[in-house]
């Protein structure tokens, strides 16, 4: 089971199966797509997934993971949060563990409570996790980080995972939540470009020309946006800015 909360800007996504340590089974991906579509709707401006009780995600449900339908789900529910257009935080207050790890990384930032730890043991297992997700991973903690959660299957304490950039701060759930409640009073616009730029030149290879001229139409948009005269204004008054996202 899945909840979503949205008040004053900022989404909760929240993982309900404390019975399994919150293990994604394939009922569980596909209300993680629906959490992401709700969020949406709502107007969240930064979104924060959360786990109930002491696991963040310790992975796949083992009773569903050796199929065609999960792998599907999954990828689904992972790239749903990944392409979220708005800031997505990850609150990591225990385990994230093998497609917990995956759900983290779909995140844009991972906030890391003192008991989380990440790890990736699919080789320990036979199992894998497709190229994105190792991409991804080598973009965000390094490559060294990368080969030994992959090669040795390592476990990465929090600590670690902070100095290794895995972590982007230390901190609970309400450190999560209050780190998306700053970046809600940012200005949309700016933090969807810098997002998908982010994601689209963070990969390795060339960048397609019609994502270039995408990404330069919405970095005009900025520059041309309401919420740049909002900016100056409240700069000039010092006065905090509303942006409108338009």
């Amino acid at each position: 089971m899945i909840t979503v909360n949205t008040a004053d800007g900022v989404g909760l996504i929240e993982l309900h199966r404390p019975e399994r340590r919150n293990a994604l089974d394939i009922a569980t991906c596909r209300q993680l797509v629906e959490a992401t579509e709700q969020v949406r709707a709502d107007g969240a401006r930064a979104v924060v997934v959360a786990g109930e009780g002491p696991a963040f995600c310790s992975g796949a449900d083992f009773g569903e993971v050796y199929g065609d339908e999960f792998l599907e789900a999954l990828y689904a529910a992972l790239h749903a949060v990944a392409d979220l257009p708005v800031p997505v935080v990850a609150a990591v207050t225990g385990p994230a563990i093998g497609a917990g790890l995956q759900l983290a990384l779909a995140c844009d930032l991972r906030v890391a409570a003192p008991e989380a730890v990440f790890a990736l043991p699919t080789a320990r297992l036979g199992l894998a996790v497709d190229p994105w997700t190792i991409e991804r991973l080598v973009q965000i903690a390094g490559g060294g980080t990368a080969r030994s959660l992959l090669l040795a299957c390592a476990t990465v304490d929090a600590a670690t995972a902070h100095a290794r950039g895995l972590a982007d701060t230390l901190g609970d759930r309400d450190a999560a939540l209050a780190l998306a409640a700053d970046i809600a009073t940012m200005a949309p616009l700016t933090l969807a470009y810098n997002k998908r730029t982010a994601n689209a030149f963070g990969r390795g290879g060339q960048t397609a020309d019609d994502v270039v001229a995408g990404l330069q139409a919405e970095f005009a948009a900025c520059w041309t946006a309401s919420d740049i005269a909002e900016g100056r204004a409240a700069r000039v008054e010092k006065r905090t800015p509303v942006f409108q996202g338009r």
